[in-house]
């Protein structure tokens, strides 16, 4: 891990947390009525520093799926482990998730977080399974 692929990660990071932010501020406005909802300038300043940091949280410990030693269920909760708990400290500091409102709220809140990690984890799993296979062909029909 060198320091271009910290700040790719940083990068790709970013870009998806700000990409989630926008999906979850439009289902919000199509759910409540677009005419029902607005956003102030420190809500929107808020949303895109915090789904960055968020995206960081998320994307700097996926460096520990180059440990082939480290099976990839331990993998993965140690990578969905960091963000989630990045992701949750912004989401109370920020009143993303409200925690005086009872159980509810809270449980509902997680549970579309796990969701959403759940749908981006496989996505790029399944792009860089695809990618792997792209690449041993192109070796394989190489070396043939």
């Amino acid at each position: 891990m060198d320091l271009k692929d910290i700040i790719e990660s940083l990068a790709l990071g970013a870009f998806v947390g700000c990409f989630i932010l926008c999906l979850v501020e439009i289902m919000i406005s199509l759910i409540a009525g677009p005419e029902n909802i607005s956003f102030s300038g420190t809500d929107i300043i808020n949303g895109v520093l915090g789904s960055i940091v968020a995206g960081f949280g998320f994307s700097l410990p996926s460096f520990i799926y180059e440990r082939e030693d480290i099976p990839l269920p331990i993998q993965v909760l140690f990578q969905m482990g960091i963000g989630m708990v990045v992701l949750f400290a912004i989401a109370i500091y920020l009143g993303w998730m409200t925690i005086t409102m009872g159980i509810g709220p809270i449980l509902e809140w997680v549970v579309i977080a796990f969701i959403f990690g759940a749908i981006f984890w496989i996505g790029f799993y399944l792009y860089y399974s695809y990618e792997a296979k792209e690449i041993n062909k192109k070796l394989k029909d190489f070396s043939d």
